[in-house]
């Protein structure tokens, strides 16, 4: 897309607030490589995006492209402007609403702390795709079946805190929810299963359902007790240290383990 007149650039953003200028860092956050920006420059733009794009009613909302969003739904448009000058010709899907997309801002923005917000944001798009106003299993953008609402995965990822480190063979479960009594599937590539805190915290399982999983160490939230720490694996004892640290636990293993279907790795 281009312009007649080359010093007028058509098609463009422009001044406006884009609900995915943040891509970038959604991959990172999956890949748990951390900011990629300075962290308080990326939540003030997650702030501008709940602030700006964030339409709580579509009743006084002009869209003269694609209508995947209508009357009273609340949604993340595409691109907005706000108090900024729109180009005469911008960008033809800003004021759309791509499910994919607004899954990508909802879980910046759980990975960056803005919990509420994001879940929020989540919420709104389940509340469209409810069974009775849309299909649930078909979250349309383009076309049916659109493979970006699969973004929505990400919002477990998010919520759950849990990443695992092939290499290192590390486990990362860090929730963003209440720990008590909180439980959650995970994957990995070489098997899935669940992991749960106890409604006593700091106690923390993980169990393997299908396949295996390599194990040295362990990165969990919430603070240990003063009493002294086991690790099990099923009947057995694990040997290995816990260390406190200001935003959980770090567990440690003497000897790598490759954990099996039935056979839960305790940490009480």
């Amino acid at each position: 897309m281009g312009a007649d007149d080359p010093s007028q650039h058509e098609d463009q953003v422009g001044e406006g607030c884009l609900v995915d200028q943040l891509v970038g860092q959604y991959a990172a956050d999956i890949a748990d490589l951390g900011w990629l920006v300075d962290p308080a420059h990326g939540k003030t733009t997650l702030e501008s995006i709940y602030r700006y794009n964030y339409k709580r009613s579509l009743m006084r909302h002009d869209n003269v492209q694609r209508t995947f969003v209508l009357n009273d739904e609340a949604a993340l448009v595409v691109g907005d402007y706000a108090k900024a000058k729109r180009p005469d010709v911008p960008f033809p899907y800003y004021a759309e609403v791509f499910t994919g997309l607004e899954y990508t801002a909802a879980s910046n923005m759980i990975f960056a702390g803005m919990v509420t917000e994001g879940v929020e944001c989540v919420a709104n798009i389940r509340a469209r795709y409810d069974g009775e106003r849309r299909n649930p299993w078909d979250e349309a953008e383009c076309g049916s079946h659109y493979a970006r609402a699969m973004a929505a995965w990400t919002v477990v990822l998010a919520l759950s805190g849990f990443h695992y480190h092939g290499a290192d063979r590390r486990v990362v479960a860090r929730p963003r929810l209440p720990l008590a009594g909180f439980t959650c599937f995970w994957s990995s590539g070489t098997g899935w299963g669940t992991f749960a805190f106890g409604q006593a915290a700091p106690t923390f399982r993980l169990r393997v359902v299908e396949g295996t999983l390599s194990l040295a160490r362990l990165e969990l939230a919430g603070k240990s007790g003063t009493g002294a720490q086991s690790i099990r694996l099923g009947d057995g004892r694990v040997a290995g240290r816990v260390e406190v640290e200001a935003d959980g636990r770090i567990v440690t293993l003497d000897q790598p383990l490759t954990l099996q279907p039935g056979a839960d790795l305790v940490i009480a």
